[in-house]
């Protein structure tokens, strides 16, 4: 009897694993993170060199957020999400996880539902100008490598649903390089939405707050002058920045997500 017992217990957990209990979960919506450091992340990572850990709740890690890790697999999400991919940063609070937890919180992600699974593919690097993001640089192919494993991983379950832009600090800091921000950006969808054939990628692009040099305002109008198809503009501007008068604070990365959620929510 104690022999029919352990079979019939180890035959219970077997169909237990077989109906879901630890069955692995693959994105049903994927998003690319893309840009320089807002983006990567610095909430509560810009004073004393190090992380403060302080997790809001609205980037509490969740078995329905995962992101695709650095060795190219699907793992449940946390912050910091960009760990092992903005490297030679100190990391912190990034829009990323607010967003994944607006949208799953949304009925408009119908019809996936209750069901939905957000995969989030961090790719954002800081310090980086858009001219280290255009085709055939390391970054660019570093994304699109990243997107297409993404994919892969879904096991054919996944939808390409968005790339989140936000970048443009570091083309504050030269004129000439402000001025031909609209032109570059244009390239980068355009080549983005080529190499992983969609040619109607939805991008949404956040205008920068903030910038290393003085030319703020030339690159904002820049990024509203970008004229692209399915192309979605969000601004940073009046969102409370820390003490290093650069990054937004981790209080303004959770309001970005939610806003980010907002501007994706609203083509569906």
């Amino acid at each position: 009897m104690a022999m029919l017992h352990r079979v019939l217990l180890l035959l219970a957990l077997m169909v237990a694993a077989a109906s879901g209990t630890g069955e692995k979960k693959t994105p049903t919506l994927v998003f690319i993170l893309a840009g320089q450091s807002n983006m990567g992340g610095r909430g509560g990572a810009t004073v004393g060199g190090k992380w403060d850990g302080i997790v809001p709740q609205e980037c509490n890690p969740s078995p329905r957020v995962l992101r695709l890790s650095p060795g190219l697999r699907w793992e449940e999400a946390r912050e910091p999400l960009h760990a092992g991919v903005d490297v030679g940063n100190v990391l912190g609070v990034g829009p990323g996880m607010p967003f994944a937890h607006a949208v799953l919180r949304s009925p408009r992600a119908a019809p996936h539902g209750s069901g939905a699974v957000v995969g989030l593919v961090p790719c954002a690097q800081g310090g980086t100008p858009i001219a280290n993001w255009s085709r055939g640089s390391d970054l660019y192919g570093r994304m699109i490598t990243r997107t297409r494993a993404a994919m892969a991983e879904t096991s054919g379950h996944g939808k390409l649903a968005a790339m989140l832009w936000f970048q443009g600090e570091t083309d504050t800091i030269r004129r000439e390089d402000a001025l031909v921000y609209a032109g570059r950006m244009e390239a980068l969808v355009r080549d983005v939405r080529r190499d992983l054939a969609m040619p109607d990628l939805l991008v949404i692009q956040v205008g920068i707050a903030t910038g290393q040099g003085k030319f703020v305002d030339l690159v904002r109008k820049a990024q509203r002058e970008v004229k692209l198809p399915n192309l979605k503009y969000v601004d940073a501007m009046g969102l409370p920045i820390a003490s290093d008068f650069t990054h937004l604070t981790t209080p303004a990365q959770v309001r970005l997500g939610k806003m980010l959620a907002d501007a994706y929510l609203a083509t569906l």
